[in-house]
């Protein structure tokens, strides 16, 4: 059986070709899984309904983007020009990871090959972030009885504290956030499990702690995973300040997903950052997210 994959020629948008975000990432890794034969087809998803994004962002602010009536200040804290190709992009993004959580119900694993816009929250968008896609997932899945207690593992260089606030009073999704303690954002929201790390850690100590929580996850009982594998943690990365190497990165993403598929956790895994200096590695990293599903379907 194939992994099922989803993605999207309109995951790319123009935000000008001098701009800090690898847009161009996302048509380049679905090449790479194709050529490297990881994928044969995609999943092609549609834009997220209005009603699926209403659950995790307010009325106001979903309107705002769409009809690109938000306020200077708010673009500015997004990072990204508020374009009809952003708005489409931020929109199908999105509607893909909803689909890969479908799908990842149906065949044990799924992966997006954009998504874990963990910045965005309730009200607001920030850190390239528009739309929080994993949390409109999750309440997808919950709203329709799919999903009872929800995981959700963010492993990339920053926290997740889009997730942690939008579901601070929910007892049916734990959040897991093991980021850099130094980095973005410079306040830090209060996930159900924070781990801190220091600055420029490396292989070793990584893996070790990440076994550690995984431990301690796998107390609890939960029926879907959602798993932000954000390869920014690369000591290549931009915006990264930790010093994981690409053997570090493969070996977390391959404890992750056999961690949970082991058990017969359903798993949806989806992008997270990755501003690799080099952009061949970063289009490489951010495939063995999808190598290490494949292995295992």
């Amino acid at each position: 059986m194939e992994l099922p994959v989803v993605n999207h020629k309109d995951y790319f948008a123009k935000i000008g070709d001098d701009h800090k975000f690898p847009i161009n990432k996302f048509g380049m890794l679905a090449k790479y899984l194709i050529d490297q034969k990881i994928v044969e087809n995609f999943h092609n998803p549609v834009a997220c309904s209005f009603k699926t994004l209403n659950r995790a962002h307010s009325e106001d602010y979903i309107n705002d983007i769409k009809n690109k009536t938000l306020d200077k200040n708010k673009i500015k804290k997004i990072g990204f020009p508020l374009v009809d190709s952003v708005v489409q992009r931020s929109l199908v993004a999105t509607g893909g990871t909803v689909l890969a959580s479908k799908l990842a119900l149906n065949y044990g694993l799924a992966c997006n090959t954009a998504g874990g816009s963990h910045h965005a929250n309730y009200n607001e968008g920030a850190g390239y972030c528009v739309f929080n896609d994993v949390a409109v997932a999750a309440h997808y899945l919950l709203d329709r009885g799919f999903a009872n207690k929800i995981l959700i593992v963010d492993l990339d260089v920053h926290q997740g504290n889009g997730n942690s606030e939008i579901f601070k009073d929910n007892r049916h999704v734990f959040t897991f956030s093991m980021h850099s303690k130094t980095n973005y954002p410079a306040k830090k929201s209060i996930s159900d499990l924070d781990v801190e790390l220091e600055d420029n850690l490396e292989d070793e100590a990584y893996i070790k702690t990440l076994k550690f929580y995984l431990k301690e996850l796998n107390k609890e009982k939960f029926d879907f995973v959602f798993y932000i594998a954000g390869v920014d943690i690369h000591f290549n990365d931009r915006l990264g300040k930790l010093k994981i190497s690409d053997e570090g990165v493969k070996q977390r993403d391959e404890l992750v997903t056999e961690n949970f598929y082991s058990k017969r956790m359903p798993i949806c895994g989806v992008l997270g950052g990755g501003y690799n200096k080099d952009f061949d590695k970063l289009v490489k990293l951010h495939s063995l997210l999808h190598q290490s599903c494949a292995k295992l379907i």
